[in-house]
């Protein structure tokens, strides 16, 4: 089968590689169809992941069409369907717990494991969603959707809540579309004009330009100097995470969708004083892929405008490594490999 390898930082191939032998029990043989490109993609592309081994298969945003199963799987051939990338052990503690997305084990389709920018995959059957009436091509932005879905319902927020989304790429655009869902006061922060005019013209947001004035000026205008209620941090920036904590409202709440290498410090003194709620949120289970999948399909997430990018499996390794660095305009690329 035809794949795209990333067979060292900067070095991205379509090659030859064995397709996947028949499924095991348990498990099922997908035809790839979509796979969206996120920006984990492109740091393992410029060597920026800190724990991957290469040469790697990318791909996690995936959706794909059932051609065999293996002894004991329930989905029929031919059934279109959405992959969770994300396979847990099913023994540890926060398995055990209902979060396989903290599994203890972890692996991560196009990460911990080769994925999905190739012809087929091995999947278990688990990880397999029906699509259930989404196109393939929506079917693939079910994944990263997700991680803003769940990141919203972790905050547990009210109704109502005035709420502050930092970072208005994919991940935060996502977060603050299911905020707006969830019936939260939504403002977007970022550096970019560019992103915020998207932002604000195209999903019609509130925005506060950090690139025009200083952030903590604009929090305490657009709140009569009380802060958020709610603060998602969806930028993977140490210094945005850390000025967030001075954001929230007293009784308020900070969640982090984004991750950063770094240790992150913070204020005790205001973060007790304000009796902070900070919490971690960490990829999406079950019940936010079906969320999201129900919002696509009663038309709340405006899918068409968040696509702005598309290639094939051949034009992978051209364009990936374009967009790396050509980033205007660019939203959510998606490559079409099946037919």
């Amino acid at each position: 089968m035809k794949a795209v390898v990333c067979r060292s930082p900067g070095d991205l191939v379509l090659e030859d590689r064995p397709a996947p032998g028949a499924p095991p029990a348990g498990w099922a043989l997908v035809a790839v169809s979509h796979v969206g490109i996120c920006g984990t993609d492109y740091h393992i592309f410029e060597g920026k992941h800190p724990f991957l081994a290469y040469p790697r298969i990318m791909g996690h945003e995936v959706s794909g069409i059932v051609v065999e199963t293996g002894e004991g799987v329930e989905l029929a051939v031919g059934e279109p369907v959405v992959i969770n990338p994300y396979l847990s052990c099913g023994k540890c503690i926060a398995c055990r717990h209902g979060k396989p997305n903290c599994c203890v084990r972890i692996e991560v389709l196009g990460v911990h494991r080769d994925g999905a920018m190739c012809e087929r995959i091995l999947v278990p059957a688990q990880n397999l969603y029906p699509a259930n009436g989404l196109s393939l091509a929506d079917a693939a932005a079910v994944e990263f959707l997700a991680i803003g879905a769940h990141a919203v319902r972790r905050s547990r927020a009210d109704p109502g809540a005035r709420t502050l989304v930092i970072g208005a790429g994919p991940i935060g655009l996502g977060t603050a579309i299911f905020a707006r869902i969830a019936g939260l006061d939504v403002t977007l922060l970022d550096m970019s004009s560019e992103r915020l005019a998207f932002a604000a013209n195209e999903l019609g947001f509130q925005i506060l330009d950090g690139s025009r004035s200083a952030v903590p000026d604009l929090v305490r205008e657009a709140t009569s100097g009380e802060g958020f209620d709610v603060v998602f941090d969806a930028t993977g920036n140490t210094q945005s995470v850390q000025s967030a904590f001075a954001h929230v409202a007293h009784g308020g709440t900070l969640v982090l969708v984004s991750v950063v290498k770094d240790d992150i410090s913070f204020s005790d003194p205001e973060f007790h004083k304000r009796e902070m709620t900070l919490i971690g949120s960490r990829n999406a289970l079950r019940a936010d892929f079906d969320h999201v999948a129900a919002s696509i399909r009663n038309g709340a997430v405006p899918l068409a405008k968040l696509v702005t990018h598309r290639t094939t499996l051949s034009g992978t390794p051209r364009d990936l490594a374009r967009w790396a660095h050509e980033k205007s305009g660019l939203i959510k690329a998606v490559i079409e490999v099946g037919s």
